[in-house]
């Protein structure tokens, strides 16, 4: 339900790459909820049409949009002459191997979705943004990775800092226009697709680094989004905010 906090989403328009599936249809469900109109774009045009299918049945407004971040040619078809009020860049791929054994096409695969697949996306609703006359919310969506490092993530952590400079950048040449660009950077998220190693060794001694000593839930993150997104966080701009249950803070 909507609370006096974020009653400005409502009527409001928002773009959420990646949003075929985890947490970026996760983040269109929440902003639907809140009375946003929401496209969701991704590369599987089936996935987000059956995902619009459930926000309309659940009396919110969600399309699809078919879009490959990482190829400029796709952005700028798909978003030509479309404006939007926020979007929440979540497109991105984990990319995993150790540096030495890294081929070149696996880490610009990484690179190129998460750190240019932002910029170009950015750019792009940007210009509408300011086409329209209205400025806008861009939250990047990047991760703790990017402030701090483990094994075997050199891509992923070098885009994702990548990321949040890329956001500082974005806010201070934006400010003017009136668009806010903040970054979310999430900890360790329970989801379908990591639930089986967290539940194994390695990934008990992982959780056990963790100062809260559990995982997050991609519900733990709606407060930060929604901040970010509206009016509540109308003075935040050029931030990094972390939902991670103080990893970021554990002892090295």
């Amino acid at each position: 339900m909507t609370t006096a906090w974020f009653d400005d989403l409502e009527g409001r328009s928002a773009l959420v790459t990646g949003a075929s599936g985890g947490l970026g249809l996760h983040f269109a469900r929440l902003l639907a909820n809140h009375g946003v109109s929401v496209t969701l774009a991704a590369r599987r045009l089936a996935a987000l049409e059956s995902a619009c299918s459930e926000i309309a049945a659940a009396g919110g407004q969600a399309d699809a949009l078919a879009l490959d971040v990482a190829d400029a040619a796709s952005v700028g078809a798909a978003l030509a002459g479309r404006s939007f009020d926020i979007l929440v860049n979540n497109a991105g791929i984990s990319g995993a191997g150790r540096a030495a054994d890294l081929a070149e096409a696996d880490w610009d695969a990484v690179v190129d979705t998460n750190l240019k697949g932002v910029f170009l996306v950015a750019q792009a609703a940007a210009r509408g943004m300011r086409e329209a006359g209205k400025g806008g919310a861009i939250v990047n969506i990047a991760s703790i990775l990017g402030e701090r490092v483990a094994g075997g993530v050199a891509a992923y952590a070098a885009s994702k800092a990548g990321v949040i400079q890329l956001t500082k950048a974005l806010a201070l040449e934006w400010a003017r226009d009136g668009i806010r660009v903040n970054a979310l950077c999430p900890g360790y998220i329970e989801t379908d697709i990591n639930r089986d190693f967290f539940s194994t060794e390695p990934g008990q001694q992982l959780i056990r680094r963790i100062p809260q000593r559990r995982l997050g839930r991609a519900e733990e993150l709606d407060g930060a989004l929604l901040l970010l997104a509206s009016q509540a966080g109308s003075y935040i701009t050029g931030a990094s905010l972390a939902v991670d249950g103080g990893h970021l803070v554990s002892s090295l």
